[in-house]
């Protein structure tokens, strides 16, 4: 593999606990032996599907290979990455859906949670942000803190036709334009290679520096392309460790039998849990640095499982709806639901063994009790003992939870859990003999949008939002 050594990378490993998912811990809420064992063969069917159909553009499976055929690229993300932290004060992306949550991902799960207030000489790169929303309050807040001249813009969109990224790229265009900027300075594009509008607007300006977003890869699977690398290289993010751990997570999940496992078991786990009910899955980190890693898991999970047919053209209507937590913070709002609410909820727990530093907790207010005891103790220990009596409180209560223990939060072992998350997505998915890759109920609401607009082939679809029944004012208080 060529990171680091064998000794390190295995000390690195992500591991799966599933002990309060089964019935000696959650008595008759919990799964039997048997029960899991049923799931045996549907597994073993998933995991070959996923392994036959590896790097197969046309079903949009080319994020498997992805760990290992970017050599070159990488290279050359690397070198750009060390121009713009040269050359420029801002880097900010423009795009939505998997070309935004990734890189927000990254930039949360590794810098520093204060990052563009660090003074220069503390950070590893320009000041970032990401622009994922079209609300016009964002965009006149974000001009105000950047200035447009000394900022790279990274315009991703594979057809370029995105309406949103597009028109967060039109008011850049019209600002650089204004300023006297050559756009082909200031912008680079991640898109398709051989077509769509980016790649025509690249042409029309004498050729704009792109990378590209492979055919095999959808928005939500492409964090370890061009969408998520370059970002994370300009701030500074160990690439070729985030590609490793994708990698050697790839390899632990080489087995067929989900004991052996973790992705394929915690598919399992996943698919047996809906099946009894569990429509809910709960994210919850025990990081701030992984909050953002349970919105990126959101939508992978939601819009690759959401759907209404099967394979062989079969009504389901399947999928389960993810929800993200964060401990301890949201013990004070959101567990009192999981812990006494229905029992439609699996909830996953993403568990540091260490965290980048230790805090000691001074002692003070002897007199008092309720605060001393914590003197002399460390955050890490009271988070760690938090994340814990969480768990256990869930368990007694016989709440479905299992956690993925990280033994620290490192470029590598954020590549596992990116590789794990995906692939327990593949294999649900094909043990719910759905497609995971599309999102046609995303596309509804995408021509209505031009419709309203008036975009010219969509006076159908005007006609039929104009016959809607009119609002009944009686509905209206």
């Amino acid at each position: 593999m060529g990171y680091k050594t064998k000794e390190w990378r295995n000390s690195m490993r992500v591991t799966l606990d599933y002990n309060n998912m089964m019935d000696k811990f959650l008595g008759d809420k919990g799964f039997s032996q048997k029960k899991l064992s049923s799931y045996h063969t549907a597994a073993v069917n998933a995991f070959n599907y996923v392994k036959e159909n590896r790097g197969k553009d046309e079903l949009y499976m080319g994020w498997t290979e992805l760990p290992y055929n970017q050599k070159e690229i990488v290279a050359d993300i690397l070198a750009t990455a060390r121009t713009i932290r040269r050359k420029f004060k801002y880097f900010v992306v423009l795009g939505i859906g998997g070309s935004a949550l990734g890189p927000i991902m990254a930039f949360n799960a590794l810098c520093h949670l204060h990052y563009n207030d660090l003074p220069k000489s503390k950070r590893k790169g320009p000041k970032f942000y990401v622009e994922d929303n079209v609300d016009p309050v964002r965009m006149r807040d974000l001009l105000d803190v950047i200035e447009p001249e000394y900022t790279c813009f990274n315009v991703i969109s594979k057809s370029g036709a995105t309406s949103e990224t597009m028109t967060q790229y039109l008011v850049i265009l019209d600002l650089l334009t204004k300023a006297g900027v050559n756009v082909k300075d200031n912008v680079i594009f991640t898109t398709d290679e051989k077509k769509g509008n980016l790649k025509k607007i690249s042409d029309e300006l004498g050729g704009i520096k792109s990378y590209v977003l492979p055919d095999g890869v959808g928005g939500r699977f492409s964090e370890l392309c061009p969408v998520g690398l370059l970002p994370a290289a300009v701030l500074g993010i160990d690439i070729t460790g985030l590609l490793a751990g994708a990698a050697y997570m790839d390899y632990t999940c080489r087995f067929a039998s989900p004991s052996k496992n973790p992705a394929l078991m915690c598919a399992v786990l996943q698919v047996a849990a809906m099946n009894e009910g569990k429509n809910v899955g709960v994210m919850m980190p025990y990081s701030d640095n992984l909050k953002y890693l349970a919105d990126w898991y959101c939508q992978l999970w939601a819009e690759s499982l959401g759907k209404n047919e099967t394979l062989d053209n079969k009504p389901c209507n399947v999928g389960q709806t993810p929800v993200k937590s964060l401990g301890v913070t949201d013990q004070h709002s959101q567990v009192q639901l999981y812990t006494e609410g229905p029992y439609d909820k699996v909830v996953t727990f993403l568990s540091l063994k260490k965290y980048g530093c230790e805090f000691l907790i001074p002692h003070g207010c002897e007199n008092i009790p309720d605060v001393s005891f914590l003197g002399g103790h460390t955050m890490e220990e009271l988070i760690q003992a938090e994340n814990e009596a969480t768990a256990y409180a869930l368990t007694k209560a016989g709440r479905m939870n299992y956690t993925l223990w990280i033994p620290e939060l490192n470029a590598f072992t954020l590549g596992q859990l990116l590789f794990l998350f995906e692939l327990q997505t593949a294999y649900a998915g094909a043990m719910l003999n759905i497609n995971t890759y599309n999102q046609p109920g995303v596309e509804e609401g995408k021509k209505a949008t031009y419709a309203l607009l008036g975009k010219s082939g969509y006076d159908a679809k005007k006609a039929e939002l104009d016959s809607q029944p009119q609002k009944d004012a009686k509905y209206i208080i």
